[in-house]
């Protein structure tokens, strides 16, 4: 199709479309396929357009995929498509056609990117964001004489699924994960705890820590698209935590699975060991520090509490000295009124001192929810990233040692049998030495499989490091919010206060 277009003509929406569809310069056939879905069209139709393209090839050019949108444009509007529309338009500018939401096509180009470059994670936190959100929340217990299991409604907006699941359904899930994905990063589970009976705050935090880590699980750009997880989201049949085991039990790990694995050893970089060494040192001492910011906040947050709670007692207070009964004489006061004055201001300010106290516990409330819950997110994923180097250290890396040693011990032995004389020991052990040699061959392309996924783990970790920023931001508007607020309570006390003040003695 020799038709062009010319650059003064093109809307911007088109060029908007092309970044968030190419790769590698080209927009693959999946994607433009998924693309002509998205305008709603007539099979026949997108078919036409299909054949017009040339799109046979499997992808499209810039100039190319500007075309299929302008023809996707006109079909919408009920022309009859061919060539001509192009080769014969004479408007200022191309038609902009309806596609509707595209999302899902930007979490497909980060895909291919990641395929096409897989030392590179190419997202950000945003990113991660869009690829799933969930919802974690207690199902109302029914009341009865025996104990009950606490029930979590489950939901998913990428599977556009809503399911009850216990607690023991979560270590199914985390234990098969475990053993999927040995060199990913896996958060850790809330611990158990038996007879919680009615134990709400243990119940409440658990279900946040249970959130957290679903919603960590759910967009890591790798374990999002196993089965396993879809299982768990998806599954609405009785005993998920003895089904999903007995599906999912014998499926090998990622290693074994994966199309990149015969390729690990030029996935990794010659300085691996040494950024990797580094990246750990750093990432430990990001955790300590946000540890310590996490200590400060939940500080903050319970010094607005407390905060709160104080002012609502001292309101009480005054209520209780605005009240008093006792007649007050003027045996006793020698004529002075200054107390039958201040009692009168006493139930203004306590009604005031009443709000304060909503607006400190409501930024205790703030400060936990929007402060608090990002900080703990966060300390999840650097935690899992502590583990991880920790499984890395005891699996691979020992399994390379011993590996290696196991070889050394035959050929210590092989020498002995050759200075003895022993063939048959020889010829025995130069077989045991070749298997060996295997043995350190899959050992060695595991290690560096490992290696690359450690790889692409940190740069998850420095991804989800995008948190913190936000933190501080929230940090801020939050602690102005709140002094704002409780600085206008108190201007509003002030006249009230002064009111009950006894004047200044003339001199």
């Amino acid at each position: 199709m020799a038709t062009d277009l010319t650059n003064g003509t093109i809307p911007s929406f088109y060029r908007d479309v092309y970044d968030l569809c190419s790769v590698a310069d080209s927009v693959s056939k999946e994607m433009f396929t998924r693309l002509l879905v998205k305008s709603g069209l007539p099979q026949q139709k997108l078919s036409q357009i299909w054949e017009l393209m040339e799109a046979k090839q499997g992808h499209l050019s810039r100039t190319s995929l500007y075309k299929a949108l302008a023809l996707v444009a006109w079909a919408q509007q009920g022309k009859e498509l061919s060539i001509k529309l192009l080769d014969n338009f004479s408007g200022d500018e191309f038609p902009v056609p309806i596609l509707g939401d595209l999302s899902d096509l930007r979490q497909l180009q980060k895909q291919r990117q990641r395929q096409c470059h897989p030392g590179h994670l190419g997202m950000r936190y945003g990113d991660l964001c869009r690829l799933d959100t969930v919802t974690v929340y207690l199902v109302p217990e029914k009341k009865g004489i025996f104990l009950k299991h606490v029930e979590y409604q489950v939901t998913s907006k990428r599977f556009g699924t809503k399911v009850r699941r216990r607690y023991n359904d979560f270590v199914s899930l985390y234990d098969l994960l475990l053993g999927r994905f040995p060199y990913r990063l896996i958060p850790r589970l809330p611990p158990k705890k038996m007879n919680i009976g009615s134990d709400a705050p243990f119940i409440e935090e658990r279900r946040q820590w249970l959130w957290r880590w679903l919603s960590l699980i759910s967009r890591h750009p790798v374990i999002n698209q196993d089965p396993i997880l879809q299982f768990f989201f998806t599954y609405d049949g009785d005993d998920i935590q003895h089904k999903i085991r007995e599906i999912f039990r014998r499926v090998p790990d990622e290693f074994t699975t994966s199309e990149l694995a015969s390729q690990a050893k030029e996935l990794v970089p010659p300085d691996t060991l040494t950024e990797l060494a580094n990246s750990r040192e750093q990432i430990r001492l990001i955790t300590n520090s946000v540890s310590r910011v996490k200590q400060i906040t939940d500080g903050l947050a319970n010094r607005s509490q407390a905060y709160g709670n104080d002012m609502a007692e001292l309101g009480t207070q005054l209520t209780i000295l605005a009240s008093e009964s006792h007649s007050t004489s003027s045996w006793a006061t020698g004529g002075n009124q200054i107390w039958s004055e201040m009692k009168k201001g006493f139930h203004v300010i306590s009604k005031e001192l009443g709000i304060m106290s909503s607006k400190a516990l409501a930024q205790s409330v703030r400060e936990e929810s929007e402060l608090c819950a990002q900080l703990n997110l966060l300390l999840d994923i650097l935690l899992a990233y502590r583990d991880l180097c920790a499984r890395h250290e005891k699996g691979v890396m020992q399994d390379h040692q011993k590996a290696h040693a196991k070889m050394l011990s035959l050929k210590k032995r092989q020498m002995q049998g050759v200075l003895r004389g022993e063939v048959d020991a020889v010829v025995a052990l130069e077989d045991r030495m070749l298997q060996q040699e295997s043995v350190i061959a899959s050992v060695e392309l595991r290690s560096a499989y490992s290696l690359h996924c450690m790889h692409m783990e940190t740069q998850l970790v420095h991804a989800h490091l995008e948190l913190f920023a936000t933190v501080i931001s929230v940090l801020v508007s939050v602690q102005i919010r709140g002094h704002t607020e409780l600085a206008e309570v108190w201007k509003a006390i002030q006249p009230t206060i002064s009111k009950c003040l006894p004047e200044e003695p003339e001199h």
